[in-house]
C-alpha cells in the first residue's frame, strides 16, 4: 500500500511540474498590454477593458518596406507586443524581413520562440544549426511561397544570394521572442569581453580580436 502511495505521488509531482511549465491560458478574452503600469509582471500588465481601443490591435507597416542601406543589407519590421499591445499573452507575434541583393539577416537566436518564414519575393538561402553534439547545418534554398520552421532557440539565418530583392514574412511562437545576434552580442558586448576569453574560444590571436570587435563598437 504504501509502495502504491509513493508511485502515485511521484506520478502526480511530474504531473503537477509538466503543467507549472507551460504558459498559462487566458482566462479572459484579452489582456492588452499596458505600458504605463508600475506593475512588474513577466510580461505586461493588463489595460483596463474599458480603455481598450481597436488601435491596440492593430499594426500598419508591413506594406512599407525596410531601408536596408546598412552593413547587412537587411532590415526586420517587428510587430511585437511592443507595437501591438493586444498581442500580450498571446504568445504570437510576426515580422517582415527585407533584403537588399546579397543582404544577409546574420546568425542569431530567439530565446523565446520556433519561428517560420515564407518567401514573398526573390529567394533565400536559409538554414539553422543544431545544438552539440552534432552541430549540424540544416539549410535550403527558398523561393517564392516557400516556408521554412527555425526551431526555438537555436542560431539560424537567411542570406538573399540573388541579385534582386528579397522579402520575407516569419511568424513567432512569442510576442516578445528576443533576438540575440550572434557575432554582435559575442563581439560587441558592454563592456567588452576580454581578449583572453575570445582568443582561446575562436583560436586566434588578439590583435584579430581587437580588429574583430572595432567592426562592432
Amino acid at each position: 500500500m504504501a509502495s502504491r502511495l509513493l508511485m502515485l505521488l511521484a506520478l502526480l509531482a511530474v504531473a503537477f511540474r509538466d503543467a507549472m511549465a507551460s504558459d498559462p491560458s487566458l482566462l479572459q478574452d484579452f489582456c492588452v498590454a499596458d505600458k504605463m503600469s508600475k506593475v512588474n509582471v513577466n510580461g505586461f500588465a493588463c489595460k483596463d477593458a474599458e480603455d481598450v481601443v481597436v488601435e491596440d490591435f492593430v499594426f500598419s507597416g508591413f506594406h512599407i518596406a525596410g531601408n536596408t542601406t546598412n552593413k547587412q543589407g537587411s532590415a526586420v519590421t517587428a510587430a511585437n507586443v511592443a507595437q501591438v499591445p493586444g498581442l500580450n499573452t498571446m504568445g504570437i507575434s510576426m515580422a517582415r524581413i527585407d533584403f537588399a541583393p546579397k543582404g544577409l539577416n546574420p546568425p542569431h537566436i530567439h530565446p523565446r520562440a520556433t519561428e517560420i518564414l515564407t518567401v514573398l519575393e526573390g529567394s533565400l538561402y536559409v538554414g539553422f544549426i543544431t545544438s552539440i553534439p552534432g552541430s549540424r547545418l540544416i539549410s535550403k534554398v527558398l523561393t517564392k511561397g516557400d516556408v521554412f520552421v527555425f526551431p526555438k532557440a537555436l542560431v539560424h539565418f537567411q542570406f538573399n544570394y540573388g541579385t534582386e530583392n528579397a522579402v520575407a514574412i516569419a511568424g513567432l511562437s512569442s510576442q516578445n521572442p528576443g533576438v540575440i545576434p550572434v557575432a554582435n552580442t559575442v563581439f560587441g558586448s558592454n563592456p567588452s569581453l576580454s581578449d583572453d576569453i575570445l582568443a582561446k574560444a575562436f583560436q586566434v590571436d588578439k590583435n584579430t580580436v581587437d580588429w574583430i570587435q572595432a567592426q562592432f563598437n
